[in-house]
């Protein structure tokens, strides 16, 4: 599998996303290591949900970008909305972050329409 939106097994999957606001104080070697070991030990999802697909950090020039590749998305055929919005409070989680910061889910194929990773969020948590 490749890491790119055209791969067959992501092409209709969709990424939950942290963005940094900033780079200054921002614990990026231990968010990353929680996702992994998060990622690893398969504490992202239930057993039978078969959804995430991998991790990624995203070293920008003002911030940080943390995602959670997903194998489903909300434009799926069949509605994993409340599996994927699960995952997502578990990526929110394992990150530690406070309640006033969000983490958001976007599909690759509106991704991929819009142009650019940065598509309107379909699910926030």
């Amino acid at each position: 599998m490749r890491p790119e939106w055209e791969d067959p097994q992501n092409k209709h999957g969709g990424k939950w996303a942290y963005t940094s606001k900033e780079k200054k104080g921002v614990p990026i070697d231990d968010l990353w290591l929680n996702v992994l070991l998060a990622a690893i030990g398969e504490t992202l999802e239930d057993d039978d949900d078969g959804e995430v697909m991998g991790v990624v950090c995203n070293v920008r020039g003002k911030f940080y970008r943390l995602g959670l590749w997903t194998k489903s998305s909300t434009s799926s055929k069949i509605d994993r909305k409340e599996v994927l919005t699960r995952i997502g409070t578990r990526f929110k989680e394992s990150l530690g972050l406070p309640a006033s910061e969000q983490v958001e889910f976007t599909g690759h194929t509106e991704s991929a329409s819009a142009g650019s990773t940065r598509a309107r969020a379909k699910i926030t948590v």
